[in-house]
């Protein structure tokens, strides 16, 4: 029998999807449906939080045998219970006034263990029937929110494959969902990630019965023939093309029954050759009716996209007061630092957009589109140009390619500014109600985006190369020659520990996440790179090669610093703003984040690139962990002038929450690091008043 206590949660969390102002729980990711990442909680306030200190810890204890891990989940909190992930993808629950586990579930118990990072989970509730929605490897799971245990009538025995029932079979490409689906009465809409080269799948957006686990409707974000944007990619690509996806993050509108999808970029990412085109729905804001799945508006960020700039994270909902009126809108930030504006029901922008001419491609075979939208307001809240004053190596200044932020990848290296990965990030930004300000974090870190002939295509009578070589030229770029990783690639030092040759073999042939698919590479060189990375290559069975290869190919994510370690620009390389939507105009905007060796030597606080984001509450402050320095911080949100600060065991790469239990206020944040070369741990730490 369900208790009072039980029913009173599911009640107060039924409510609080409508009014999350009222509420003491933070029950979605983003606080509420609408994402504003806003809790009206004022017991902590800027009079009191300096007097913060920690409530309770709680170590996950299953950091992978390499002690590298990573946590950028949110929790959510419903009715005095915790759900969240861990490094190893296993899901818990504990009491959130205390930090005791309730229950755990690994997904991984009984299947090959597999590796992503995860952005949290998704509770649904219907009278008695509680549960968890959550994503592992490729597969969606419903969990009873009270046991943890599968929900068996739900798919297979309480899981079902996500890529089952796709547009078209993906076979073994890589797929997975980081980010949490939405909620929409018995629906949850769920995005993907998926590869970044040819062969990845499609980036189709799927509602499922949350009882059953059918699919009710399938938003194809590559239209099929006679769907609108059909006509903006090369007549068959529906059949071949892959990307278009919405990984970060999906919005609601609860009473109008919108749902609010950003979608990241076509692939492969770098080289367009292939889909010649504006290629819609990629890198757009859609909005789709939550019953059907049928397209109401959407507004593209970026065409033909040839810089990875997918839409980072769930747009914020918020209403402005434009007198005498009040708007219902939805605020989109972008990798590249802009804030996109529309009315909620009807897409129109609220400021005006400008179509302007950019750089054309000098790759043979890439037409880039001639024009991009700027909005006029805001202003952006991270740089998009540099000049030879502002950089710290000036001589390999010269030798890029440089014309301001959509210059395209070419052969002797363009400035990505923001870089890669923002700009606004899957952190995302938070939004108050009561103002209309929202406060967004960005990295101002400069990225090369360079391009060579393809590794993948050696002529036709040439040797078949040596690992080493064949090392040297497809993996260095990424991992470094001496194996120790960089940037987004990690470290393949002591890799047999934690993959199989079979594994290594899968990766190699089919891609994962970042990495292309190397299956265009010789059997040959195949089996001399699995070699020279220290595995047996005898007894592998290879599978051919179908995959269209372009002529060109991404040498590498490279951020760009200096001799020191630092990037190559001048400060600041990290900021946190406040924007007020009503007007475009900005509030403040401070560097977010230091280095202690260069505040001790005297220079000014610098920021740093940062990755996670801020919620902001009814006590006036503004939280954010995210810099590499590992802090968590408090602001007062009407100046930006800090309040609180406090060290994490390991850097806070991901976005708090806070909640009450009891009548005290809690905030609490997942202390992961294992990015940017810091140290990883297995940590949420969660603090109150005394």
């Amino acid at each position: 029998m369900t208790s009072a206590r039980s029913l009173l949660g599911v009640l107060l969390c039924v409510a609080c999807t409508t009014n999350p102002a009222g509420s003491h729980d933070w029950p979605v990711t983003g606080s509420e449906p609408g994402n504003s990442r806003y809790s009206a909680l004022h017991q902590i306030d800027t009079s009191n939080v300096a007097r913060l200190r920690v409530a309770w810890t709680y170590h996950t204890g299953d950091l992978p045998p390499d002690g590298h891990g990573e946590i950028q989940a949110t929790p959510i909190i419903v009715s005095g219970v915790l759900y969240t992930t861990t490094p190893a993808l296993a899901v818990i629950a504990l009491r959130a006034g205390s930090g005791t586990l309730i229950w755990r579930f690994d997904p991984f118990a009984r299947r090959t263990r597999e590796s992503h990072v995860n952005r949290g989970v998704v509770y649904w509730a219907s009278g008695a029937d509680q549960r968890i929605l959550f994503t592992a490897g490729r597969r969606l799971y419903a969990l009873d929110a009270r046991t943890g245990r599968p929900v068996p009538t739900f798919g297979d025995s309480g899981s079902i494959d996500l890529g089952a029932s796709l547009s078209r079979d993906i076979g073994g490409a890589y797929l997975v969902a980081t980010s949490p689906g939405a909620i929409y009465r018995d629906l949850l809409i769920q995005g993907m990630r998926v590869g970044e080269d040819e062969g990845s799948a499609p980036g189709d957006v799927r509602a499922y019965d949350v009882r059953s686990g059918a699919i009710r409707w399938t938003f194809h974000t590559i239209p099929h023939p006679d769907e609108s944007g059909y006509e903006t990619w090369p007549a068959a690509a529906w059949q071949t093309a892959g990307g278009a996806n919405s990984w970060a993050g999906i919005s609601v509108d609860v009473q109008r029954g919108i749902l609010y999808v950003p979608t990241g970029s076509a692939t492969p990412d770098f080289y367009g050759g292939a889909r010649l085109g504006a290629n819609l729905f990629a890198n757009s804001l859609l909005a789709l009716d939550a019953r059907t799945g049928k397209r109401l508006w959407h507004f593209q960020t970026v065409h033909h996209d040839l810089w990875d700039r997918d839409l980072p994270a769930a747009p914020n909902l918020v209403t402005l007061t434009r007198h005498p009126s009040r708007i219902d809108a939805v605020a989109q930030i972008t990798k590249s630092g802009l804030v996109f504006l529309f009315d909620r029901q009807t897409g129109k922008p609220l400021f005006p957009i400008e179509e302007r001419p950019v750089p054309p491609s000098d790759l043979p075979g890439e037409r880039a589109w001639p024009t991009q939208p700027f909005p006029l307001q805001p202003a952006p809240f991270a740089r998009q140009s540099l000049k030879e004053s502002d950089v710290t190596e000036p001589k390999r200044f010269g030798a890029l390619r440089r014309g301001g932020l959509f210059t395209p990848p070419s052969r002797e290296g363009s400035i990505v500014l923001p870089g890669f990965d923002g700009g606004g990030e899957w952190g995302g930004a938070a939004v108050d109600p009561e103002t209309a300000v929202l406060y967004v974090n960005a990295s101002d870190v400069p990225w090369i985006a360079a391009m060579r002939a393809s590794a993948t295509i050696p002529p036709s009578t040439a040797a078949p190369r040596a690992g080493r070589a064949v090392y040297a030229a497809a993996c260095a770029g990424c991992h470094g020659a001496d194996q120790r990783g960089r940037d987004r690639a990690p470290s393949l030092l002591g890799l047999r520990a934690r993959k199989s040759a079979e594994q290594l073999q899968e990766v190699i042939e089919r891609g994962r996440g970042f990495m292309p698919s190397f299956a265009g590479l010789p059997e040959a060189e195949k089996r001399a790179l699995i070699e020279y990375l220290g595995y047996p290559a005898a007894g592998l069975s290879w599978h051919a090669d179908e995959a269209v290869r372009s002529p060109y190919e991404f040498v590498g994510y490279e951020r760009w610093r200096d001799s020191s370690g630092y990037p190559a620009i001048k400060p600041p390389w990290g900021t946190l703003s406040a924007i007020d939507l009503n007007s475009g105009e900005y509030r403040w905007r401070i560097p977010l984040g230091e280095f202690a060796a260069l505040t001790a030597r005297g220079v000014p606080i610098t920021g740093t690139e940062q990755y996670g984001g801020p919620i902001v509450t009814g006590g006036g402050l503004v939280f954010i962990a995210a810099t590499q320095d590992a802090k968590f911080r408090a602001f007062d949100k009407r100046t930006g002038r800090l309040l609180w600060e406090t060290t994490l065991p390991a850097p806070g790469y991901a976005t708090p929450s806070t909640y009450a239990v009891d009548g005290k206020q809690y905030v609490v944040v997942a202390a992961g690091g294992g990015k940017l070369g810091s140290k990883s741990s297995d940590t949420y730490v969660a603090y109150s008043l005394p």
